[in-house]
């Protein structure tokens, strides 16, 4: 079987999806984008309690990687059009995660997102987050709704971790686009220097 790299993110989905791929005999890296100041402490500390309930679970190491993300935002708000900032995020966490998954001889991504559920997860929108990195992308959760997410968080054991309380990330723009066109992002990209906020990001990683 193969080994990936999961992005954690402290909510319902990831574990789930975590859950699934490591169900069907695959090894997982965890990598976490800790937004602070962009939020509070408790998406991390919700990540470390889902990863020992998966760890337990799998019998697995399931180590993590958190990379500061807040820079990498203040950076996108100053420079960028807000409209597509969640693009922008997503295109900079996915690249994150190729670097480690590079680092670890990962040879996939694997994400909790499901079609439609937020702005960042419309088809037009992960097409034009994904094309900024090689590796395929997993998506066990595409098609499900968010009950049937919920249904299997609870028998997982996570979704009382997901659901306490914390501050979600305050960098979300009012009126997010949801049909964001890869050229306006490529665009966006010129305003900024890709690769040095990238080295940086991935040189500040902690593994926990």
């Amino acid at each position: 079987m193969g080994k990936g790299v999961v992005l954690m993110s402290g909510g319902i989905d990831s574990p789930v999806a975590a859950d699934m791929v490591m169900g069907r005999g695959h090894e997982l890296v965890a990598v976490h984008m800790d937004n602070r100041p962009f939020t509070d402490t408790s998406p991390l500390e919700k990540v470390h309690d889902h990863l020992q309930v998966l760890r337990t679970l799998h019998g697995q190491a399931l180590p993590l990687y958190v990379l500061p993300h807040g820079s990498t935002q203040i950076t996108l708000m100053r420079n960028t059009d807000r409209h597509v900032g969640c693009i922008m995020c997503r295109r900079f966490m996915w690249r994150s995660a190729e670097r480690i998954a590079e680092r670890e001889g990962a040879s996939f991504l694997v994400t909790g997102e499901a079609l439609g559920q937020v702005a960042s997860q419309t088809l037009p929108n992960m097409r034009s987050a994904t094309t900024a990195v090689r590796l395929p992308i997993v998506r066990p959760l595409i098609g499900f709704d968010k009950h049937e997410i919920e249904e299997r968080a609870k028998a997982l054991g996570t979704y009382g971790i997901s659901t306490r309380p914390g501050l979600c990330c305050q960098a979300v723009p009012d009126k997010p686009a949801t049909r964001s066109r890869l050229v306006q992002i490529l665009g966006e990209e010129q305003k900024i220097d890709v690769e040095r906020i990238l080295e940086d990001v991935v040189k500040r990683a902690e593994l926990q």
